[in-house]
């Protein structure tokens, strides 16, 4: 039992215990309402859990079997293959099923790990109704778990755990250790855990053993904390997020915002070069000054000049710049349109008084024949003729 994080020995082992979630694990919740459904009628659909780390995701599956009294099976999509899983299944599908009679509860976490193959093979089961599959994943089902498998679940979002749940947990964790955080410590902890009931619990933990006293400063939990956690894994949505917020931030000339986004990406280990690719780019598509450009393009040599940490102060001069910077997408809109139209169209043939007209035989078929070079004309192909791309937003 000394060994057994403290995170685990305060996992809760029922409905009453659990904390966070009230949406869907509350009084009238789903999960609440599906249990007591399940109690009466035996049956309880597969589910996939979607949620950000420390949210409750395991726990709420560990407690959706102990209250239905099923059989439960935990397997993690990192180092689990899945004959795995199918060789329990043949077992569960050869032998009497449970005490009970009823599907056991197979939970997969990090399902979004699983190939599409791999996530096929889960498929019969489900749609047999031989287990009841719940699935937990920190990315976008949408894009991670295969339609069929989506189609046959019932996808519930879990969100971040508020500072309440989080003083919960916390007052829990105290409990246990039998340790008490002074104001400015449980405060820390508190934001540093970044709504992660795990992390908080881990801390708490480290700094319990940092001490004998009965009393943690705020300079213990710092020390066991070392630093925040910051949730921007490089293949997920957040990552996407953060920087869909940057580029809107600067786009909206909004300093403030852009420098806290650019903060979040340096601060999780994004590379500072690829922020600076992301500002060369944007001023070409949302700034009017061929400035910047210029400066944006210097950031990025700064950058690859100086490097990390000192670019930093490169990368904040640039992006308060181009923030300010007035706004045009007026290049960028036309290009877009005219590359619509050449998709559309094809290669339209290009009027002939302005083709190029090298021979003599060229020359005589007519090409480069009454180029004007001062010519007000359209000189885009018959079929566009009079379309305009451009339109100054200036």
């Amino acid at each position: 039992m000394e060994n057994i994080p403290l995170a685990e020995k305060l996992r809760p082992k029922n409905m009453s215990e659990y904390v966070g979630q009230e949406n869907i694990a509350g009084k009238n919740g789903i999960i609440t309402t599906l249990i007591a459904n399940a109690k009466k009628t035996g049956y309880f659909p597969s589910l996939i859990f979607w949620g950000p780390p420390g949210s409750g995701k395991t726990t709420l599956a560990r407690i959706i079997s102990n209250e239905l009294k099923r059989e439960f099976y935990e397997f993690s999509a990192v180092n689990t293959k899945t004959k795995d899983i199918e060789n329990i299944i043949i077992n569960i599908s050869n032998s009497p099923l449970t005490t009970n009679n009823l599907q056991p509860v197979i939970f997969i976490d990090e399902i979004h790990r699983f190939n599409k193959a791999q996530q096929d093979k889960l498929l019969p089961h489900v749609e047999k109704g031989t287990i009841v599959l719940i699935g937990a994943t920190t990315e976008n089902p949408s894009f991670e778990v295969i339609g069929p498998l989506l189609s046959r679940s019932r996808v519930l979002v879990l969100n971040q755990l508020t500072e309440g749940n989080l003083k919960e947990i916390l007052k829990r964790g105290e409990k246990f250790t039998k340790k008490k955080l002074d104001k400015n410590a449980a405060k820390y902890i508190l934001e540093s855990a970044n709504g992660d009931a795990r992390v908080l619990l881990t801390v708490l933990e480290i700094a319990s053993n940092l001490t004998k006293n009965k009393d943690i400063s705020l300079k213990i939990i710092e020390d066991a904390l070392q630093r925040k956690q910051y949730t921007f894994d490089k293949r997920g949505e957040e990552y996407f997020n953060v920087i869909s917020a940057f580029i809107k931030s600067m786009r909206a000339s909004n300093v403030d915002a852009a420098l806290y986004y650019l903060a979040r990406m340096v601060e999780a280990g994004q590379d500072p070069l690829y922020i600076a690719r992301r500002m060369v780019v944007f001023a070409s598509e949302d700034v009017a000054s061929p400035t910047a450009l210029v400066v944006a393009n210097e950031v990025f040599r700064a950058c690859e000049t100086i490097g990390f940490p000192e670019c930093q102060e490169n990368l904040a001069a640039g992006v308060v710049y181009l923030a300010q910077a007035k706004k045009d997408r007026s290049a960028y809109n036309a290009y877009m349109e005219a590359l619509g139209d050449v998709r559309r169209f094809g290669n339209l043939p290009v009027p002939m008084n302005i083709r190029n007209a090298p021979t003599k035989l060229m020359k005589e078929l007519g090409y480069g024949k009454g180029y004007d070079k001062y010519t007000k004309e359209s000189l885009l192909p018959d079929k566009l003729k009079g379309k305009k791309y451009f339109k100054s937003e200036g």
